[in-house]
């Protein structure tokens, strides 16, 4: 048997696999199984959540700032050519 993490209510299912997500029969909050032995739960993340971060890639965003970045290159004496 675990406990709801946010109401402290008894949840007493059995659980087979980490991460399922089950529903706080007290409170109805969303909530992800994080311990077997003894059962914890956690918060269950928001879809919309998981779905940005999947969506959002650092990688492309850092490539494009490179290139803009050597445009603005200063020549040998520090200082720029727009004087």
């Amino acid at each position: 048997m675990g406990y709801c993490p946010e109401c402290d209510a008894p949840i007493e299912e059995e659980f087979e696999d980490l991460g399922e997500i089950v529903t706080c029969p007290e409170c109805g909050v969303d909530l992800e199984v994080i311990s077997l032995d003894p059962v914890e739960f956690d918060l269950a993340p928001a879809e919309d959540e998981e779905e940005e971060e999947e969506d959002f890639n650092f990688d492309d965003e850092e490539e494009e700032g490179e290139e803009d970045w050597d445009d603005e290159e200063a020549d040998e004496d520090g200082e720029d050519d727009y004087n």
